[in-house]
């Protein structure tokens, strides 16, 4: 049996999640491999000691570069803040580690095509922290559409909105800096947006955009004044699909009351697929078959017909949330590295996510068409 052996950069809220992914992907999916939680990095190296005992890694350390020396770690996930992502991501694929890197990918444009040339060069299995794509109502979505459920998509309709910018009393912090966290909401948000777009709609063509800074300045945590806010609080854009059909995206950090709302709509010439992530066990799907009388929505409720539901859960009604979509990217990681079907997205599809969010970020600062030619 393949052998994993596993290190973690980072212990927040995503890398508390990829520690029960790794620890859960044979437990609940039968991944054909022993998960061997070799290292667990933070700083200070007490809490990394600290969080190593809870998330049931074997060691510890404070220098993420002693992770890479390690010869008993195989891969590495990376969940520090965005602008860690290309030096330590392209550290371990030169070392010869495996990689699974949070999303946004990298600050820049220019970080991401380092990324993805590094992996290229190293021949290291890669993949980026798309988890939304991995539920079962998204995947049972995507293949309704290219089974022509709906007919021919012709239009797309998405937004991703959070609130965890709304206050204009909250502290000014890193996420406000493009040297810190690149992107706003584009980044943060909006990717994951796109992430899910592709896979329904396929490849952009180009599109154009507009953006807003809400708040131009924010309050120092320490009270000494004011900073300013580099980065987007909303973004917009309609688009055009290499495959003919329009769409629209919006994103927002800044929309009271929204919690985790990325909802979207594929529209077809036979009928229309809508989805709510506040209810991501649900999909609805309208045709128009049958008598006119009779026609209307119908709700989806996910179960074990919609695989991997069952291998969590005996029933619909009882519900996936986000860890479990965390556990599923583990196993197709897993997958991957045991010479099956390639992770998606990898770096290589990542970095076709960045150029559009770059694009849009690019066509609202320049207020022109960006072009992408199906490129990404």
């Amino acid at each position: 049996m393949l052998s994993i052996g596993v290190a973690l950069i980072g212990t927040g809220f995503m890398g508390k999640a990829h520690a029960i992914a790794w620890a859960n992907a044979r437990r609940i999916l039968g991944v054909e491999a022993e998960v061997r939680l070799e290292l667990l990095c933070d700083i200070p190296e007490a809490r990394a000691g600290a969080m190593a005992a809870q998330f049931g890694f074997s060691r510890a350390t404070g220098d993420w570069r002693t992770v890479l020396a390690d010869p008993a770690v195989d891969v590495v996930s990376i969940t520090t803040p965005n602008g860690l992502h290309r030096e330590m991501a392209v550290a371990a694929l030169a070392a010869g580690r495996h990689v699974w890197c949070e999303k946004p990918m990298a600050l820049t444009l220019a970080d991401a095509e380092a990324m993805e040339a590094a992996a290229r060069a190293a021949g290291r299995v890669t993949l980026l922290g798309y988890n939304y794509v991995r539920n079962p109502a998204v995947t049972h979505a995507r293949r309704l559409v290219a089974a022509g459920a709906i007919g021919r998509p012709v239009h797309f309709r998405g937004w991703v909105d959070e609130d965890y910018q709304a206050d204009p009393g909250l502290a000014w912090s890193w996420r406000a800096t493009r040297a810190a966290a690149g992107l706003g909401a584009l980044g943060d948000l909006g990717c994951h947006l796109v992430s899910v777009m592709l896979g329904l709609m396929g490849p952009v063509e180009s599109l154009i955009a507009d953006s807003q800074i809400i708040h131009a300045t924010r309050p120092l945590a320490d009270g000494s004044g004011r900073a300013a806010v580099e980065n987007e609080d909303t973004a917009s854009a309609i688009l055009r699909f290499v495959s003919g059909a329009q769409g629209s995206v919006a994103a927002s950090r800044s929309a009271w009351g929204r919690k985790s709302r990325l909802d979207w709509e594929v529209h077809g010439t036979e009928g229309m697929i809508v989805f709510a992530q506040e209810r991501m066990n649900e999909l609805q799907i309208y045709q128009n078959r049958g008598p006119r009388a009779e026609q209307g929505f119908r709700t989806i409720l996910t179960g074990p017909e919609h695989p991997p539901y069952g291998a969590f859960c005996p029933a619909p009604g009882h519900q996936l949330g986000i860890n479990d979509l965390k556990v599923i990217e583990a196993a197709e990681l897993i997958g991957a590295i045991a010479g099956g079907p390639p992770a998606w997205p990898d770096f290589g599809a990542g970095l076709g996510i960045e150029r559009i969010i770059h694009a849009i970020a690019g066509a609202a600062a320049s207020d022109r068409r960006h072009v992408l030619g199906g490129s990404a």
